[in-house]
């Protein structure tokens, strides 16, 4: 009985990268499964390398409790797509020689996640003020570094806020909260807790100013009084 040809063998990597590769497999897996992958081999490096450049969503906690500096460096260096941004599991060493360079090549960017990201600096959010002019949701809850000058630029130059978290950025102060609330008055969502410099001319400010806005966390805001909660039309 002859022996039937066989055709070449096909591989993994034969199959269509960008048809049914990204869409049907690697949109399935987590980033840590992604960085594990990448080890594989070149080819697959190139390949993790590709999906990950046309990738709209990046999400540090993916990866767990800690994501390498040089994953994260390699992983978006040619990124130019990217929408959502959260990288709260870089804390400890996220500075902004890392997320400057994220930033300025990303001009689509609609969600950015800081929270807690200690090690940055003012020059890391008048960078985001700059180039993210479509931004709908910033968080930098516990972000010390956040002062008057650089929320006035976010004010300036991100008209299209519509949720923002400026939980215990303790340098924030009446003024600059009142210049937000003016510029941003598409705001729904605001946190300013734990801020013992907000008072009531904040409150007053942004209840005239935010006529759309439906959250307001004033948690631990010491200074702000029931009176000025209630003269806003606000429920304690």
């Amino acid at each position: 009985m002859a022996a039937l040809s066989a055709g070449p063998r096909k591989h993994f990597l034969d199959l269509p990268w960008e048809d049914i590769l990204f869409p049907h497999v690697l949109s399935y897996l987590p980033l840590r499964q992604l960085l594990s992958l990448q080890r594989v081999s070149k080819a697959f490096r190139n390949l993790i390398q590709l999906y990950v450049t046309n990738m709209r969503h990046f999400d540090s906690s993916q990866v767990g409790s800690h994501i390498p500096k040089a994953a994260f460096c390699f992983l978006l260096r040619d990124n130019k797509v990217l929408q959502q941004l959260a990288l709260q599991n870089c804390s400890d060493w996220l500075s902004d020689k890392e997320l400057l360079p994220v930033i300025s090549q990303n001009h689509q960017l609609q969600q950015i996640k800081l929270n807690g990201c200690i090690e940055l600096s003012r020059h890391a959010l008048v960078a985001i003020s700059l180039g993210c002019p479509n931004l709908r949701q910033l968080s930098l809850a516990h972000c010390e570094w956040v002062d008057g000058l650089s929320l006035r630029s976010l004010a300036d130059h991100c008209k299209e806020l519509e949720s923002l978290d400026l939980t215990a950025c303790r340098q924030l102060k009446d003024e600059a909260i009142c210049y937000l609330a003016q510029r941003c008055n598409r705001l729904k969502s605001l946190s300013l807790a734990v801020n013992a410099n907000v008072g009531d001319m904040a409150i007053e400010e942004i209840a005239k100013a935010c006529s759309d806005l439906e959250h307001l966390d004033l948690t631990g805001c010491l200074r702000v009084k029931n009176n000025s909660i209630r003269a806003s039309g606000w429920q304690t």
